[in-house]
């Protein structure tokens, strides 16, 4: 392992230029710094150049730039030096409206077209050998997709890690209809660090005074009257974002949906990566499947145990997964090394391969030894498997049903009659306790935690008890697993329900439940994924329907994927309710308006569990024996 501070440089001397212009085809000039190889020889080379564009300030550092030998990072100044060392110019760019570029930002819209002239100016200059090459990290990578979806000619491969929108309005700006709210705390924190704050006393003072704690307890918000109305520009595409709630034009852009371009998209060779606990967990999975299918040109997936761009941890939240976890151990080398080496066998086939294991590289959870390790954290363990397609071969789709008592069982019910209610006030919204998010530590926490309300997290009451203890969560548990079941893939709940208001939320949530033991005196209610519908879109993203009173519909709701073992003596659970806050916003029920709204209801929701509403879990179970990994 190298590390970061000290990873080999190669053998060409670098030159930097910074702050170069490039101009966009309206006329607006992006500021980029271009570091350059030079042969020692002083002969004039042609290289390719790899480009990342972002809006964190192309001379910053990223706490993600790290390896697992050391955790201090590198600035992405010293990432582009170690490149260009190694033959590959590299071209980091302020995005528009950000730092040193000029114009206006306008969160994800321009990337495409920026990106594509871009790619088409690096690759006429003197120093390129015409192949323009990108990479770059959660916004950077929604900035690879939208330029890749215009497949410009000079684009030669992409690594495109923690994001690359398949569709935003089904993860990353929303989820089954709900606004995601990491978009707000990620709006004001960067209003504090644009352009326009810099040059303005006044706006920077009113941006440094908002609490959003404070804001996330007094919903709903409106425009004027939000923690960023002191930059208009930023509440602009917030409420743009937030107020467009069904599935329209907006939201099929290229930018924010590659899944309707993947036909044009390039075709290069591609890594789409991300990690379980992540917002881009199904964007990754999804661009990986649209694309291989579609390209001729090798596309990677990668899934790693990992909250968003912590590749080279082991641990998420308070779970740990042992010291294979991380993406140094998986591959051999650090996520700088292994990206070089792979555009290096891309360029020269008689150059290794280091993603030569398989097309498809996942780490499962689960098979540790239950502990406690030195710092608290619960020892899940886990390991990686390589295939060559995804889903991964032996997995078979096996429902599990949801009975009245709490059981949840591959038999359905026998029950003529069987139901369970529970009352949702968006005055007292379940708390978020993990799971994929970023961008909000300081109201979510992203990872896996134990499910109980501890004083950390934002909204819980501080008393400990398990979420499934709520008046407002109804779990259903497994028996204690007399054999391992390995749930690799997506997961979606199939319920029957009903409602007393014209409009509600229903959100489920996959967890692998541990027996008291020896450092778990309570057990340990494991996180895995979840996910959320709002019941109006229960029959389509574009058109809403609303409930009629005590009318029993069957809804479908979709979780992001997971790979875990359940160990036996353990349960499978999953919880069902209707908030998951701060999360995902808030619905009133009253069926109105979903952003600024006046007035709420308190809904009862009632699942219906009887042999003619089979109310089920749907889970992916890798069937295939350990011996055969």
């Amino acid at each position: 392992m190298e590390n970061s501070a000290a990873l080999a440089f190669g053998p060409f001397a670098v030159v930097a230029l910074r702050d170069v212009e490039i101009r966009m085809r309206d006329g607006v000039v992006l500021a980029t710094d271009l570091y350059l190889p030079r042969a020692p020889d002083g002969e004039a080379r042609r290289w390719p150049c790899i480009l990342e564009r972002t809006p964190y300030d192309k001379g910053g550092t990223a706490g993600s730039d790290v390896t697992a030998a050391s955790d201090a990072p590198m600035s992405k100044p010293a990432i582009a030096r170690w490149f260009a060392s190694h033959g590959y110019a590299m071209a980091m760019q302020d995005c528009r409206g950000r730092y040193a570029s000029g114009g206006e930002f306008t969160k994800y819209l321009n990337e495409g077209e920026d990106g594509v002239d871009t790619v088409a100016w690096l690759a006429e200059q003197d120093w390129s050998n015409g192949w323009v090459l990108t990479q770059g990290l959660s916004y950077c990578a929604h900035a690879q997709t939208a330029l890749g979806s215009f497949a410009p000619a000079a684009l030669f491969a992409q690594f495109v890690d923690s994001g690359g929108f398949s569709n935003a309005y089904q993860g990353g700006i929303r989820q089954g209809g709900a606004f995601e709210l990491k978009q707000a705390t990620w709006a004001l924190k960067h209003a504090l660090l644009s352009p326009a704050t810099a040059a303005d006393p006044v706006r920077a003072r009113a941006l440094r005074a908002q609490d959003m704690r404070a804001w996330f307890a007094r919903m709903p918000w409106r425009r004027g009257d939000s923690p960023v109305s002191a930059a208009p520009e930023y509440e602009e595409y917030l409420f743009d974002q937030w107020e467009r709630a069904d599935f329209g034009d907006y939201w099929k852009q290229r930018a924010l949906c590659g899944e309707r371009h993947y036909d044009g998209y390039a075709d290069v060779p591609m890594v789409h990566m991300s990690s379980w606990y992540d917002p881009y967990v199904r964007t990754a999975i999804d661009n990986y499947l649209g694309l291989s299918r579609r390209k001729r040109a090798p596309v990677h997936l990668i899934m790693g145990p990992w909250t968003h761009g912590r590749r080279s941890q082991t641990h998420a939240g308070d779970v740990d997964f042992g010291p294979d976890a991380s993406f140094d151990r998986a591959f051999g080398m650090s996520y700088f090394e292994l990206r070089r080496r792979w555009y290096d066998h891309l360029f020269d086939a008689r150059k290794p391969n280091p993603l030569d294991r398989g097309r498809v590289s996942v780490f499962v959870m689960g098979g540790g030894p239950g502990d406690r390790d030195a710092r608290g954290r619960l020892r899940h363990g886990g390991r990686w498997l390589h295939a060559d397609r995804w889903p991964l071969p032996d997995t078979r789709e096996r429902a599990w049903y949801l009975h009245a008592p709490g059981g949840l069982d591959p038999r359905s019910s026998r029950d003529e009659r069987a139901s369970r209610w529970f009352d949702y006030d968006p005055a007292h919204p379940v708390p978020t306790l993990g799971g994929t998010v970023t961008s909000a530590d300081t109201v979510m926490l992203p990872g896996a935690y134990d499910q109980r309300e501890a004083p950390q997290f934002f909204g819980a009451d501080g008393s400990g008890r398990d979420l499934g203890e709520r008046p407002d969560v109804i779990s259903f548990r497994s028996a204690p697993l007399t054999r391992p079941v390995e749930v690799i893939g997506a997961i979606r709940a199939c319920l029957y329900l009903s409602s007393d208001c014209p409009d509600t939320d229903i959100t489920i949530k996959l967890i692998d439940e541990y027996p008291p033991g020896d450092g778990n005196p309570e057990g340990f209610a494991m996180n895995l994924t979840d996910g959320i519908l709002r019941v109006r879109y229960r029959e389509s993203w574009e058109r809403p329907s609303l409930l009629e009173p005590g009318q029993v519909v069957e809804i479908t709701v979709e979780a992001f994927a997971t790979a875990n073992l359940f160990a036996i003596g353990h349960r499978i659970r999953l919880d069902v309710s209707s908030s998951n806050y701060p999360h995902f916003d808030l619905n009133p029920n009253t069926g109105g308006a979903l952003v600024g709204w006046k007035t709420s209801r308190i809904a009862r929701n009632t699942l219906h569990l009887d042999r003619s509403h089979r109310s089920r879990l749907i889970l992916p179970v890798r069937t295939a024996p350990r011996s055969r990994d």
